[in-house]
């Protein structure tokens, strides 16, 4: 056999076997796969189902939250005292209706008042009275000198009652600090008229002393 000859026929030898090779190959290699196949088909399956059938099932019960308030009752006040025994009653003594009477006659009483100075009983007559005296306001000038004294003011009483037309006494008055103060209190005046044949006249020439002292 010729050089060329010898390497036809080992390269067909080599085919051969690759060829044989690669059937034996898939067959082996579908026979692994049938096995396996039918070794999963025809397995035990207890365990799995066993353990497929077991659920653990969680049931939550609503406890009882109910929340029962604690009521405190008001204390009872303590019972009232005994009240005190009542005294007896007084005894008096028999009294006798035919007993005799004791007389008292009438304590005598006199009135003699004077009625002068423009007073009178007459009816629809009478004199001014005063009603309303305003005191004066302590003036500050005097009042942070430390001064005191008085002060007379004249005036007339009008028909209705009030008064016009001050005028201080100057010979009768300590300061002239006092002028204002006792002018305008004796503007606050208030006076009864006097009534004359039942008409209300004025009254002139009516004077006050108005007094200014200084007390802690």
């Amino acid at each position: 056999m010729t050089i060329n000859q010898t390497l036809v026929q080992n390269q067909t030898g080599s085919l051969v076997r690759i060829v044989i090779g690669i059937v034996l190959g898939l067959a082996v290699t579908l026979s692994l796969f049938w096995l396996m196949q039918y070794l999963i088909a025809t397995a035990d399956r207890s365990l799995n189902e066993d353990s497929a059938g077991t659920m653990l099932d969680f049931v939550r019960i609503k406890r009882d939250e109910s929340i029962q308030r604690r009521q405190l009752k008001p204390k009872k006040p303590p019972p009232p005292e005994a009240a005190p025994p009542q005294p007896p009653t007084p005894q008096l003594d028999d009294l006798n209706p035919n007993a005799e009477k004791i007389a008292i006659s009438a304590v005598p009483v006199q009135t003699d008042i004077k009625m002068t100075g423009g007073f009178s009983l007459g009816v629809g007559e009478g004199d001014y009275l005063p009603i309303v005296k305003v005191a004066p306001i302590y003036p500050n000038r005097a009042l942070s000198r430390g001064v005191e004294g008085y002060c007379v003011v004249q005036y007339t009483v009008t028909a209705l009652g009030t008064t016009k037309d001050p005028v201080v006494i100057e010979s009768q008055c300590t300061s002239s600090l006092f002028y204002r103060a006792s002018l305008n209190a004796s503007l606050k005046f208030k006076y009864k008229p006097r009534i004359i044949d039942g008409q209300a006249v004025e009254v002139p020439g009516v004077q006050n002393k108005f007094t200014y002292e200084i007390t802690e």
